[in-house]
């Protein structure tokens, strides 16, 4: 737990804070909500458990964690709505208000896994994956952000992935609501920013039981974070510690540490109004395109 000494008093990061995390029966969740408890904040612990393909439902996830943080002198209570509807994401909302009277932060963590190569994906898959995650995000955010623009601001932290971000082998669907996500943050910050609503993006990548089975996991399970290693990262995002901050993608996993993602540009060939073609974008590659100097002296493509 991270102390600051005043006289004879001692405060958490998050005193007085009450925070909103989705997906916090297991994992990344539990180890977000745990943190934000020790460190002070009263916690809506939302889950509707079940196995990692969203197929069942295990409400007593969320309770557990609920009676662990109890159990160290923290404050919590449970939410077993699906947030993957505008009634579920209002309902962790409202608990948060009748319970605490406050939104000040939310973690947008709830997510699924249905993998497949695109050409054996299924239309039900697709849809699903997209409403847990997108849809998800969506639903949560619009009442808290909404209480936070008339309430003088808050925190929101949604879980994108480098699967989104940069492409991984099997994901389309999850990777495709993880890019969704990442647009979705990057408006919320602009729209936000007046009324001192931050945005925080998170590609976390740790080992629990979304990944366990996931090809670099398995083959090199000691090289990866597990949920602790995560959760500084967004105890950060949602303190003090990171001032006025918004708008920006945080990375945090056991190969690449912990660093800022973001889109990268070149400075471009400026074509002339008319009277250009094809063969124009060849002949000024150079000014376009990354070289893989470039690229390998950081300028990631993503």
């Amino acid at each position: 737990m991270t102390i600051i000494k005043q006289g004879e008093a001692t405060m958490g990061l998050l005193d007085g804070k009450v925070a909103l995390i989705t997906g916090a029966g297991g994992g990344l969740g539990e180890a977000y909500a745990k943190l934000f408890a020790r460190e002070g904040a009263s916690v809506v612990v939302n889950d509707l458990g079940g196995p990692r393909d969203g197929s069942g439902a295990d409400k007593s996830m969320a309770q557990l964690v609920v009676d662990a943080i109890k159990a160290e002198g923290g404050k919590a209570v449970a939410n077993g709505a699906d947030i993957s509807t505008m009634e579920g994401g209002q309902s962790v909302f409202d608990d948060a208000i009748k319970h605490f009277g406050r939104a000040d932060i939310l973690v947008n963590n709830a997510g699924i896994l249905r993998d497949q190569t695109f050409a054996k994906a299924s239309e039900a898959d697709w849809d699903k994956v997209i409403k847990v995650h997108l849809k998800g995000t969506f639903c949560c955010t619009m009442p808290v952000f909404r209480w936070m623009r008339e309430n003088g601001g808050g925190v929101i932290v949604n879980t994108s992935s480098t699967s989104g971000l940069i492409g991984n082998f099997g994901q389309t669907n999850y990777g495709a609501a993880k890019g969704g996500i990442w647009g979705l943050s990057n408006v919320l910050a602009i729209e936000g920013r007046k009324y001192n609503i931050r945005i925080w993006t998170l590609a976390p990548g740790a080992l629990t039981r979304m990944t366990a089975d996931l090809p670099r996991y398995k083959e090199n399970p000691s090289a990866a974070l597990g949920p602790d290693g995560i959760a500084p990262a967004v105890l950060y995002m949602v303190s003090d510690l990171s001032g006025d901050q918004t708008g920006k993608v945080l990375g945090v996993s056991g190969p690449r540490g912990v660093r800022e993602m973001r889109m990268m540009e070149m400075e471009g060939w400026k074509p002339p109004h008319s009277g250009w073609n094809a063969q124009d974008i060849v002949d000024h590659a150079k000014e376009i395109f990354f070289s893989e100097e470039q690229i390998k002296m950081g300028a990631r493509r993503f």
